[in-house]
């Protein structure tokens, strides 16, 4: 065990994108990390782009080898999820924070037309990988050394806020995701842990050019109807995923006696990100 008193966080679809993005800046702000990712390749025939590699999950572990536990497992498997935990806890003696930030995309066609095989592949990585990530993270979190600072943060999707286009097997998994957090967010009232849900717009990932691929457009194109007329890029996500996580910038959890002030919806959902659900199931924005 570890006797570095650092924070520590796991973060799952680490090998790339967003979630590899979020290691590097939890890196940066002296986290040790774990990093999990299925590193399925081209294994699901349901995708139409190869999904990370486990040379992909090393390289990130390569940022900083003693920092970085790098893990091959999907979170679609309730029992690797609680194997990583495990793993986290022995090298680094206890947990700060998770990030569910694995996920995947496929569409293509009309509701009543999309396969149920496609559907419940949705659910499985979007929704039910969130609730597993969620389910073996956030015990370990409430024993830690200080509850008050540990947080729990899934990324989700703008298809969360609102319908998508071709991609109804998609938008109902990740406006699932947001109701997993916010009841989430319900159930650790008082503990001090905090749960959100951070809600990107178009990001300059494989899933994007998917996207692109279905509406037949290039990612310009497609980019171009959000506020900042272009794609974000991961390590801008990345950055509202720290303010979220990290002791220093996000805000200090409720004590037990201590009510969360709540906050208005007001901006469009095309917006760099949005926050959800935070401890008072309420909707924020940053």
């Amino acid at each position: 065990m570890r006797s570095d008193p650092a924070p520590v966080a796991l973060v799952t679809g680490a090998a790339r994108g967003i979630g590899a993005a979020t290691v590097a800046r939890l890196l940066c702000d002296g986290y040790a990390v774990t990093a999990l990712d299925s590193c399925a390749g081209d294994s699901d025939g349901l995708l139409r782009y190869p999904l990370a590699t486990r040379t992909d999950l090393d390289a990130v572990a390569a940022l900083d080898p003693d920092r970085v536990l790098a893990i091959q497992a999907d979170v679609r498997d309730p029992a690797s999820r609680v194997r990583s935990v495990g793993g986290t806890g022995q090298r680094y003696g206890h947990l700060d924070g998770a990030v569910a930030a694995a996920g995947a995309l496929a569409g293509g066609a009309p509701l009543w037309e999309t396969p149920l095989e496609l559907f419940d592949l949705m659910l499985d990585v979007n929704a039910k990988g969130v609730w597993n990530t969620a389910v073996a993270a956030v015990p370990a979190m409430l024993t830690g050394p200080d509850p008050s600072r540990a947080r729990f943060v899934a990324v989700v999707s703008a298809a969360g806020r609102h319908g998508l286009f071709r991609l109804a097997a998609y938008t109902a998994a990740k406006h699932a995701a947001i109701g997993i957090v916010r009841g989430l967010s319900a159930d650790l009232a008082g503990t001090g842990v905090t749960a959100v849900a951070v809600c990107p717009g178009s990001t300059r990932t494989d899933m994007l050019d998917a996207t692109a691929d279905i509406y037949r457009v290039d990612v310009d194109e497609l980019t171009a109807r959000q506020d900042l007329r272009r794609a974000l890029e991961p390590a801008e996500i990345a950055g509202a995923m720290i303010f979220n996580v990290t002791r220093r910038k996000a805000v200090k959890g409720p004590a037990p006696s201590e009510r969360a002030a709540s906050s208005s919806e007001r901006s469009k959902p095309t917006r760099l990100a949005v926050t959800v659900a935070m401890t008072n199931g309420q909707v924020t924005r940053i």
